[in-house]
């Protein structure tokens, strides 16, 4: 158990740095006006997404997935 919790905050620690980076390249790019918040909402919602999906591995209810 205590395995798995310190993966998990590894990989929360890691899609923390990885949303942070992207939100701030995004910030730094001349875009005109509506993409910057289209990207930013894009961003978090994919990181909301995946850290859900992390929370239920933890739990043993992580769908599998088939892509076929």
């Amino acid at each position: 158990m205590i395995e798995g919790l310190l993966a998990l905050v590894i990989y929360i620690v890691v899609l923390g740095l990885v949303v942070w980076l992207l939100l701030y390249v995004v910030a730094q790019l001349p875009l005109p006006a509506p993409f910057p918040q289209v990207a930013r909402v894009v961003i978090v919602v994919v990181a909301c997404i995946i850290l859900i999906y992390l929370l239920l591995g933890l739990l043993g209810g992580t769908p599998s997935l088939r892509l076929r």
